[in-house]
């Protein structure tokens, strides 16, 4: 079984110095005991009705395997 990070870079973050355009990526979660990202990324929204309620774009999602 796999294990995935799930990324997005949908949100804000905002730099102590205002001054400064910070773009990243957010974090939305770990997903472990899958087998593609397809399934990492059902069982995370499953796990987690908020990320659905707050709009992000499931498209958008940026996945990498955790070895």
């Amino acid at each position: 079984m796999k294990k995935f990070i799930v990324l997005t870079p949908e949100g804000e973050t905002i730099a102590p110095n205002t001054d400064f355009e910070v773009n990243n990526l957010q974090m939305l979660g770990v997903v472990e005991n899958v087998e593609t990202e397809n399934e990492a990324i059902v069982k995370l929204l499953k796990e987690n009705e908020w990320i659905i309620d707050a709009e992000y774009n499931v498209s958008g999602f940026v996945l990498y395997e955790l070895l």
